[in-house]
């Protein structure tokens, strides 16, 4: 099943153009339906007691989103530009979220700790939670021109698992090659569960080989993103804040990992 309607997070910062060149080109592989999403951080203007929305300095960002997204999207389709004109953490978090839930892809950017704050910083995090929609998260640096040829994907036998390789099939393309690592205990019924999902992606058409990963091992995410180098991965799949064997204290700690290290586009379901 293609593709069939995708939301792109907009706003002011210099990656939102990478980000929105990736959804468009999602969009025209598919001939989706893309709405683009501005929603940032900003502050009424003050006129004395008075509080003034929006202001000059939100309505002029909101005014060149718009003329860059009816570039970008030029020979689309659908293609629709919406503005929530809201600025509080609260509002931009809430309206994206309510937007989320009636797309099949959810395109957000990394934060990036260095740069300025111009969305909130729990925004990917609450929307990978929240929306019940499949989140595709693009890196703070690099370049992405395309992706789902080699995908690496996270598998366990847990259900952000299992709803993350299912929900990754739109994104993959005819022919990929997928690597399917399995962070397993590495015991034989295990084993025979990672063959079972990587034949589900065979009945898709993807191959896959399949990888083992212990939960012992040090660093796991680290050895996941260095496994995802080694293949010159596209696209990560892994399911979000399922604890992969973890305490519960600690369940989303490589979730939450894997959005800071990231450096290829990663795609989240929870």
């Amino acid at each position: 099943m293609p593709l069939r309607d995708i939301l792109v997070h907009l706003d002011s910062g210099a990656r939102t153009a990478e980000r929105l060149a990736l959804a468009v080109h999602l969009a025209r592989r598919d001939n989706a339906r893309l709405t683009g999403m501005f929603a940032q951080c900003a502050s009424a203007y003050q006129v004395g007691v008075v509080a003034v929305w929006p202001p000059e300095s939100y309505t002029k960002a909101a005014e060149a989103s718009r003329e860059q997204f009816q570039a970008a999207t030029a020979g689309l389709a659908d293609a629709e530009w919406i503005d929530i004109n809201r600025g509080s953490d609260h509002e931009v978090v809430h309206h994206v979220l309510e937007a989320a839930r009636h797309y099949g892809l959810v395109i957000l950017g990394q934060n990036d700790e260095d740069a300025p704050r111009i969305v909130p910083r729990e925004l990917l995090e609450e929307v990978i939670l929240e929306s019940g929609r499949p989140v595709l998260a693009v890196p703070y640096a690099g370049h992405f021109s395309d992706l789902g040829h080699r995908p690496l994907i996270a598998w366990a036998d847990a259900r952000p698992a299992a709803r993350a390789l299912n929900d990754c099939l739109v994104l993959l393309q005819p022919g990929a090659k997928a690597t399917l690592v399995s962070m397993s205990l590495g015991t034989e019924p295990q084993k025979q569960l990672a063959a079972r999902a990587a034949a589900h992606l065979a009945a898709h058409g993807v191959a896959a080989e399949v990888e083992h990963l212990q939960l012992t091992e040090v660093g796991l995410m680290d050895t996941l993103l260095n496994l995802a180098s080694d293949k010159a991965a596209d696209l990560v799949v892994m399911g979000a804040f399922g604890g992969y064997g973890y305490p519960v204290l600690n369940r989303g700690s490589g979730t939450r990992y894997m959005l800071r290290h990231m450096t290829v586009p990663c795609l989240f379901s929870h």
